[in-house]
């Protein structure tokens, strides 16, 4: 077993509590989607040119645009993956074509009261790297994203994840941190 396999083994059993349970299982079996940092719900109709949802992907930094019909009710999503395995290298008007040709429809959805484990067997069972977030009435209200999830462990343990060396094989406490020579 390799020195950093077995730090991360010791690490693992640190945090787990007399139930055997871990602090960041308790957290992801018991916490709502709606305790993450999550963005607003950016969202257009379906019949959105392409070229209007990509440059807003591009402006906001966002990997999806979530997409409503006429009653604003989602309808499908349309991701990063959509634009290179739908999209990219066919010969389109983009400012004529309409999301719609290109969206995943009827994705699977959660609502902010769902628990964030759902999120990841979602995610897991799907493959899904964005999960939109709907309300009773099927409106989109935000989107998970795995990153939304990353970064939550990450404050689970802050200070376990952000002091670590800048060189994932340099030994921990190691004064050589600046990567240089002297």
């Amino acid at each position: 077993m390799t020195e950093p396999t077995i730090r991360a083994r010791e690490g693992y059993a640190r945090c787990m509590g007399d139930t055997g349970q871990s602090a960041i299982e308790r957290a992801i079996v018991t916490d709502t989607i709606g305790s993450l940092r999550l963005g607003p719900a950016i969202h257009r109709p379906a019949d959105t040119t392409l070229k209007e949802v990509v440059e807003i992907m591009q402006r906001e930094h966002i990997g999806c645009m979530l997409l409503v019909d006429g009653d604003g009710l989602l309808c499908g999503i349309f991701t990063e993956r959509d634009l290179l395995n739908k999209v990219a290298g066919r010969k389109l008007d983009w400012a004529k074509e309409r999301v719609s040709s290109f969206m995943t429809r009827e994705p699977e959805t959660l609502r902010p009261d769902d628990r964030i484990v759902w999120a990841l067997n979602l995610m897991s069972m799907g493959g899904y790297r964005h999960v939109p977030l709907v309300d009773r009435a099927g409106r989109p209200v935000g989107v998970v994203s795995i990153k939304d999830i990353v970064e939550f462990i990450v404050d689970l343990f802050p200070d376990a994840v952000l002091n670590l060396p800048p060189d994932p094989h340099r030994e921990p406490g190691s004064d050589d941190v600046g990567g240089g020579e002297d």
